[in-house]
């Protein structure tokens, strides 16, 4: 914060402040009047006003009102020789930073402009902080399913039905959650994300409604949950499909009531909360088996979204690896590395069955690992260049040779298991746990079908 704009009619207020101001390293600027005052704050962009309120001809109030037609997020300190606490209140609805007296001390001023500095880089901080969620949530590809999909969240964004939202795991259901919060009436509040899955039963309903002291053994303080966190923003429900029956009949009564109760306590709070849910199972299958209720289904499901594999927008996998590359590389501090044709006509053409996020963790490893400033074929994991045959991916071409069930299954869950150790570079530990097996049974499989352990 340096130039700071003064609107005072009082020439010797003018006078002193500039003195004052030049002595503590700003560059003061002055103006007689509210009119000659809009003139300087366009020519001049200042980083702070010091406006007097009883001024001749527009006055401060309604210089201030004109300042933030104009700039909403201008930094504006009234003063006044007259101030009154009714005063006071008006200039601050009106979204004035603060209120100092006159006769003006050298420590008021300058404490005023210290907390004004501060508050101006919250705000700019805070402005880039939502630019980078907005850039993190976009949506890159311009294939027929991606356009689709753009278009139905601009419809639906902006309205306040429930969504529901259903793909493949890796897909990119959180960002198209992201997308309709961002592009929804409700942008400026909370988007809080619950994923179903990771949460044990038995704390559920403690992260989602909260809980009182004493609820139970180790709650030793009130506790708000996500629904409570959400009020006023959006509750995003990831894999709701894993639910338990007994917490989707609290989540019903929420939906249908606006209201809960937190664990151990019986105060009926609440809430104002737009829910997304998503998830990548048959809901309908898990109804018919029993897993899922019907009437939470129907209640969701008021507007249905589906994202692509990415199998099926092909036409966007170099826009994502370049825009994945572009980003890995910056994060790292490295030179933006390029990506030859090859390979991305080799990525292209590989069948991706961990979707969008498969391709960026593979992105991020060779945004990383890459030495050379070109990413060639031989850069790529074996996995990707060795699956296609004849333009055929690996698991197409299992499917299309004369074997029997077995043999095939047996020849997909190699290329799988080696698919997956490539990718965790090697680590069979980390492997199992990624693909959910025991250690020890990984290790007979990598065994049994002479899978070679390359070092990390």
């Amino acid at each position: 914060m340096n130039k700071i704009l003064i609107i005072d009619d009082e020439q010797s207020i003018c006078s002193s402040l500039v003195g004052i101001l030049q002595d503590e390293g700003f560059t003061p600027v002055t103006a007689t009047s509210g009119e000659e005052g809009l003139e300087r704050l366009r020519d001049e962009s200042p980083d702070l006003i010091l406006l007097d309120i009883w001024m001749t001809g527009m006055d401060g109030i309604e210089t201030l009102q004109k300042i933030k037609e104009e700039i909403p997020d201008q930094i504006v300190v009234m003063m006044s020789g007259h101030g009154t606490i009714e005063t006071a209140v008006k200039a601050t609805k009106h979204g004035a930073f603060d209120f100092i007296e006159k006769p003006l001390s050298l420590e008021k001023v300058l404490h005023s402009i210290e907390q004004a500095k501060k508050m101006s880089e919250l705000v700019e901080e805070n402005r880039a902080l939502k630019e980078s969620i907005a850039k993190d949530s976009e949506m890159i590809g311009t294939s027929g399913p991606i356009k689709s999909l753009k278009e139905q969240i601009e419809i639906a964004a902006p309205t306040s039905g429930w969504v529901l939202i259903t793909g493949e795991n890796g897909t990119g259901k959180e960002l198209v959650a992201r997308s309709i919060h961002l592009n929804s009436q409700r942008k400026t509040k909370p988007f809080i994300e619950v994923n179903c899955a990771a949460i044990p039963e038995e704390l559920i309903e403690s992260e989602l409604f909260g809980h009182e002291k004493g609820a139970f053994t180790g709650a030793t303080a009130q506790r708000k949950g996500k629904f409570d966190q959400a009020n006023g923003g959006t509750l995003f429900l990831d894999e709701i499909g894993d639910m338990s029956l007994k917490t989707q009949a609290k989540i019903l009564r929420i939906l249908q009531e606006h209201k809960f109760e937190r664990v151990g306590g019986n105060q009926t709070i609440e809430v104002d909360v737009r829910v997304i849910a998503a998830t990548n199972k048959d809901l309908e299958e898990e109804i018919n088996k029993g897993n899922f209720r019907e009437d939470l289904y129907y209640r969701l499901n008021v507007l249905p979204f589906h994202v692509p594999p990415l199998r099926e927008r092909a036409d966007d996998i170099q826009a994502l690896t370049k825009h994945f590359l572009e980003h890995f590389c910056r994060k790292e501090g490295k030179k933006v590395k390029a990506i030859s044709e090859d390979s991305l006509n080799l990525l292209a053409s590989y069948n991706w069955p961990g979707n969008v996020r498969e391709l960026k963790n593979i992105i991020e490893r060779l945004a990383i690992m890459t030495v050379d400033e070109v990413i060639k074929p031989e850069h790529l994991p074996t996995v990707v260049v060795k699956s296609q045959s004849n333009g055929e991916n690996l698991y197409t071409s299992i499917a299309n040779q004369d074997e029997n069930f077995r043999a095939a299954r047996d020849q997909f869950e190699k290329a799988f298991i080696t698919q997956k150790l490539e990718e965790n570079n090697w680590n069979v530990s980390k492997t199992a746990e990624k693909i959910e097996i025991e250690r020890s049974n990984l290790h007979r499989k990598i065994k049994a079908y002479g899978i070679e352990l390359k070092k990390g």
